[in-house]
């Protein structure tokens, strides 16, 4: 599956973290889903997270940038992530392929106001265009609800560019469609286009 998640509008600064969900659980496949703390995410940021991140832009997926998306700029906004990690305010796990090669991502960002601690937004979920149609894209969602749910969350918010394949995935995950903001957010190519969003209660 084309996985494209997240039209980046998502996401705030926040406390907390979410642990468990799949983390560490390996597949028939070899691939296993790894939460990825602060320090990971920084050593990273300028190589595998930052050629994820272009794959995926490059690939037209909207995820808040425009294309072409350089490195130094993937770098800087994956090195912003990994300060968000080590404050508390998100969750990142990985999809590891067997040789321990970056496969995918998701995000699990917590909202900083106080009467909004019960919830978090699930952003940039991210499977690289080598290894789409394996369900990785599933399996990372799965990671980032049962992690929500260790860490006592009782709704999840996302929002995707309306039409693109990561509807499907949402849908057949259990999750509910609020509505449709025409021409949101641009795409890749600068094309403004409608964003949807979707919630799931858990518990």
């Amino acid at each position: 599956m084309d996985t494209r998640g997240d039209t980046g509008t998502g996401g705030g600064a926040g406390a907390g973290t979410a642990a468990g969900g799949n983390a560490g659980a390996g597949g028939p496949d070899g691939v296993r889903i790894a939460l990825f703390p602060g320090d990971r995410v920084r050593a990273e940021a300028g190589g595998a997270l930052a050629a994820l991140l272009r794959d995926a832009v490059h690939d037209g997926a909207s995820v808040g940038f425009l294309a072409p998306l350089d490195t130094a700029e993937a770098a800087a906004w994956w090195h912003g992530a990994a300060a968000e990690v080590e404050s508390g305010a998100r969750t990142v796990w990985a999809a590891l392929g067997s040789g321990g090669e970056l496969l995918g991502v998701v995000s699990l960002v917590r909202p900083a106001l106080p009467n909004q601690r019960h919830r978090g937004d699930v952003s940039k979920l991210l499977v690289h265009t080598s290894a789409r149609g394996r369900g990785l894209g599933r399996r990372l969602l799965a990671a980032a609800e049962a992690g929500a749910a260790d860490a006592g969350l009782t709704l999840l918010v996302l929002d995707t560019e309306t039409g693109s394949p990561a509807e499907g995935l949402y849908r057949s995950a259990g999750w509910t469609r609020v509505g449709t903001v025409p021409g949101y957010a641009a795409d890749p190519a600068g094309v403004p286009r409608g964003t949807t969003y979707y919630f799931k209660a858990l518990g």
